[in-house]
């Protein structure tokens, strides 16, 4: 059950995901949830206290996401293939507003100190957890690998994203990229 803050972050990256950055207002968000006005700013009193809060909900679901493709713990290079590949699909087609808004929100941390540390933050925690599962997958050097996949990912995105591709089909780089790192 998601709750009326939850509602609010969640408005708020749809917002900033299909609109951009200057459509995020405080009271842009309470329309997109349909709360009445004031609602954001109860929860989040300045932008860049929206902007925390959006990095923090969108690290909450991207796990729980990523569990749906993972299985929890791929074991074996073709099944984090397969698993990677599968929430690069996802990331870039059903989920491709909230995609948008995390490259939104990562373009904002280089004008937001604090936004940057909570967004590197996040990313160690991921490139952390990446790393456990490349250790199930045969890698030598999970910690280093786990970086390597992590921005590897995050180009092929961005870059779907950006320019995308019909025949978008990332399964091949993401195999190419491991079978070079093991």
């Amino acid at each position: 059950m998601t709750g009326r803050r939850e509602q609010v972050l969640d408005a708020a990256i749809d917002l900033l995901g299909r609109k951009g950055v200057r459509a995020l207002t405080h009271r842009a968000v309470d329309e997109s949830a349909g709360m009445p006005q004031g609602s954001t700013s109860n929860y989040f009193r300045t932008r860049d206290a929206l902007l925390e809060g959006m990095v923090n909900r969108l690290a909450v679901r991207d796990v729980h996401d990523w569990e749906k493709f993972a299985d929890l713990r791929p074991e074996g290079r073709e099944a984090l293939v397969e698993a990677l590949a599968g929430f690069t699909r996802f990331a870039t087609g059903p989920d491709r507003t909230r995609s948008s808004a995390r490259y939104a929100l990562f373009v904002e941390a280089s004008a937001v100190p604090a936004l940057g540390k909570l967004i590197g933050s996040a990313r160690a925690g991921l490139v952390e957890w990446g790393a456990s599962m490349l250790d199930l997958a045969g890698s030598r050097n999970p910690a280093a690998d786990a970086v390597v996949v992590t921005d590897y990912l995050d180009g092929v995105i961005l870059h779907q994203l950006t320019v995308p591709d019909p025949d978008f089909d990332p399964t091949s780089g993401i195999r190419a990229v491991l079978r070079a790192l093991a």
